[in-house]
């Protein structure tokens, strides 16, 4: 089956004509190819007014643009995606699923407009993407396995990161990560793990961020175990178990002081963290970078610009 999109195509303005959470879907399709050099307009300017989703936990969201669920042997290619309502692409119990040459585009405050959001799925591959929105350029959260990310750039944006996980008792494990010739270019975040706490168990293990170029961006490096967007959080640590993680090869500029952060579970602390080959400066002229730890356990190789955090 393939789904052409040619010319632009525009969302209704009103989230109250959608009659649910996506604006274009597809399920249980095996060998859907996607494609073309049209416009997907999710005109979400008129919608984004109606998001409380930064201070109510349990807000209705608006609708995503393009959703793939129980998708296999798939293709998405060529496509560009508008001011989308919440995420772009949103992808959940797919398998073998290839998507490249895609541009998604977002003003920096637009709320919960996630590039490409996966959870639940196995064997994804996402190649040459240029992604500017007002959240993470690509999440992975609960299920995700074996997902290969190269040569994205990501900017403005909350970078590319893995979670939030542990909200929920029922999530699964994330394993088999690769990140891999990104550029970051002013957004909040470059790549970042990030878990509840408190929470419930899950474990993040086999994740790789590697040859990755930073450019005037925020947090380049970072785990957040305590991650929480709300006010009135819960004190406690996180039950997520981070494990099998390398940074090797980043570089660049970092807009922040804390150039690397990793705070770790108390009582779940990081294992087997790597730090390969970190060269990061500090934007202010004359400043260091610094780097701080928390809870973790690994070991740093070559060169550690900042240094001193494991």
């Amino acid at each position: 089956m393939t789904f052409l999109i040619d010319g632009t195509l525009r969302a209704p303005t009103d989230p109250r004509e959608f009659f649910n959470d996506t604006w274009i879907g597809f399920r249980y399709v095996d060998k859907l190819t996607v494609k073309g050099g049209g416009y997907l307009d999710g005109q979400g300017i008129s919608a984004w007014k109606y998001n409380d989703c930064s201070k109510n936990p349990h807000c209705k969201p608006l609708p995503t643009t393009l959703r793939f669920d129980f998708i296999t042997n798939s293709r998405i290619y060529n496509i560009r995606s508008l001011n989308s309502k919440n995420s772009h692409i949103n992808i959940f119990a797919c398998s073998n699923m290839s998507i490249s040459h895609i541009r998604l585009n977002a003003p920096a405050d637009s709320p919960n407009t996630d590039g490409i959001r996966i959870g639940t799925s196995d064997n994804i591959h996402i190649s040459r993407a240029v992604i500017s929105t007002g959240d993470d350029c690509i999440s992975m959260v609960s299920g995700s396995r074996n997902i290969n990310i190269t040569e994205v750039t990501c900017g403005p944006g909350h970078g590319i990161s893995i979670g939030s996980l542990g909200r929920s008792s029922k999530e699964e494990h994330v394993k088999g990560i690769t990140v891999r010739n990104c550029t970051f270019i002013g957004s909040d975040n470059g790549v970042r793990i990030k878990t509840w706490a408190p929470s419930n168990y899950n474990l993040a293990s086999n994740i790789s961020f590697q040859d990755i170029a930073m450019k005037n961006v925020d947090n380049p490096i970072v785990i957040d175990q305590q991650y929480c967007p709300f006010s009135g959080c819960l004190v406690g640590e996180s039950g997520v178990q981070i494990e099998d993680v390398t940074f090797k090869n980043i570089w660049g500029i970092s807009s922040t002081k804390v150039a690397v952060n990793l705070q770790c579970s108390g009582a779940r602390p990081c294992k087997n963290v790597k730090l390969i080959n970190i060269n990061l400066a500090y934007k202010k002229h004359g400043g260091l970078a610094t780097a701080s730890c928390s809870h973790v356990l690994g070991s740093s190789y070559g060169k550690q610009i900042p240094g001193g955090c494991l």
